[in-house]
């Protein structure tokens, strides 16, 4: 196949400009700091006590073990249903709205808060899986490289462009005493609904709609995205590469999304730093992590994916290793930069890398789906193993060492991974750079 038309590929990429406002404001920045602000250090919720920074912790894990379940439901839909795009929209709007509504979050209604937060997430994740699924759709194989980073390259600059208002705002209030209390970080969050909602709409006008599958589902749509699970899982056999390669997926990933969703409540905790500090941190990272994408890009095209993985996995665990020692925000920054020269990398050649090992089918929302619960699970199991040992160790230094772990054990499993496409039959087989 051929690339899409210019215009359809950067109209793809626009949802990663849309919904990379959550990632960054509600996920990492704003949301994390304000919580951190308004939560007390012990929580009592459903009955118990948490520790106010692992019950985030545990947010996020039931979030995603959630998204886990559905993902293979939606996916089945949207394939034989030929709808990616109706459901996209779904989830995108069930997103934004629950980002609008944490306007009315405060410390009187924490419970509220956490659910609208475990709201967002479904509804951010819940369109990923479309919108990933529409790459090899979108573009040819020798191309998806660069469109996959384009993507997020799109969206880390999209959600700093929003996070410098939302920022400027903020920091204007604390500065200059104006007594608006809460009320920018609780508007930012607002914001976020209406740009993701907003900017999306650019990318539902212009992708193109998504072919039905020709085949019927042998049972019910809504129990077949599990059969097709186990359909592919045992496919897999047939595609060693592919399935090596989402054994290190699956680890290397656990570590990489619970740095990303736990990073501002270490920073707060272990090396009390102020919420202005924290955000302007991650706005380091994301401004780092547009380069950092295209660099790892530019060093898989001269060699191949396997190795550019190979070298951000290493990155990843001195990064685990300097973690565990930061002591100043001097270091946090430090550590601030290198985190954002391998995130975006990581993220857009994990998915490429998937979609070029891809075998030849229609139903790529079916392996995508398959893609996505990998990373979810990973994610529930990181986050919670991360909370977990935080309780344990009074702490969340000794959970740095707990990802490491995991990084180490992705990259063993990445050594096993041949640099080999499996085209149209397990037995044809093809050197890919």
């Amino acid at each position: 196949m051929q690339t899409a038309a210019k215009k359809i590929v950067n109209g793809w990429a626009m949802y990663d400009w849309a919904n990379s406002t959550y990632s960054l404001v509600i996920t990492s920045t704003i949301f994390p700091a304000y919580y951190t602000a308004i939560a007390p250090r012990q929580v009592a919720l459903f009955g118990r006590t948490f520790d106010r920074d692992a019950l985030a912790s545990y947010t996020i894990s039931f979030s995603f073990l959630i998204i886990a379940f559905l993902s293979p439901i939606l996916s089945s839909i949207a394939d034989y249903k030929g709808n990616k795009k109706s459901f996209m929209k779904f989830f995108c709007y069930l997103g934004s709205l629950a980002c609008c509504l944490l306007v009315f979050f405060t410390k009187d209604n924490i419970g509220i808060g956490l659910f609208l937060s475990i709201t967002a997430t479904i509804g951010y994740c819940g369109s990923i899986v479309f919108y990933n699924a529409y790459l090899p759709e979108i573009a040819a194989e020798e191309d998806q490289d660069r469109v996959s980073a384009k993507g997020f390259a799109m969206g880390y600059m999209g959600s700093v462009v929003l996070m410098i208002l939302c920022l400027t705002a903020i920091i204007v209030n604390d500065q200059m005493n104006l007594g608006w209390g809460a009320w920018p970080s609780r508007i930012s969050f607002l914001c976020v609904g209406l740009w993701w909602a907003g900017f999306a709409q650019i990318t539902f006008n212009v992708l193109p709609p998504s072919k039905a599958s020709a085949q019927r589902p042998e049972h019910s749509i809504f129990v077949n995205g599990f059969y097709e699970l186990k359909k592919v899982w045992n496919q897999l056999t047939h595609y060693p590469t592919l399935k090596r390669f989402l054994r290190s997926f699956f680890f290397y990933n656990m570590g990489v999304q619970t740095v990303m969703y736990m990073a501002t409540y270490f920073a707060a905790d272990e090396i009390k730093m102020q919420p202005t500090q924290m955000i302007v941190t991650i706005l380091i990272i994301q401004l780092v992590a547009i380069f950092g994408a295209y660099l790892f890009s530019l060093l898989s095209k001269k060699t191949n994916n396997i190795f550019a993985l190979s070298v951000l996995i290493v990155c990843w665990i001195g990064i685990c290793i300097f973690a565990f020692f930061t002591q100043t925000p001097t270091d946090f920054y430090i550590l601030s930069f290198c985190v954002g020269m391998v995130m975006g990398g990581i993220q857009s050649m994990s998915r490429s890398t998937y979609s070029k090992l891809l075998p030849e089918t229609k139903d790529t929302a079916s392996y995508f789906s398959f893609y996505d619960v990998c990373d979810k699970i990973g994610t529930v199991i990181g986050t919670l193993s991360f909370g977990y040992v935080a309780e344990l160790s009074d702490g969340m230094r000794n959970s740095v060492l707990a990802l490491m772990t995991y990084f180490i054990i992705g990259f063993i499993l990445l050594m096993f991974v041949r640099t080999k496409k499996y085209k149209s039959a397990p037995v044809h087989e093809v050197i890919y750079n």
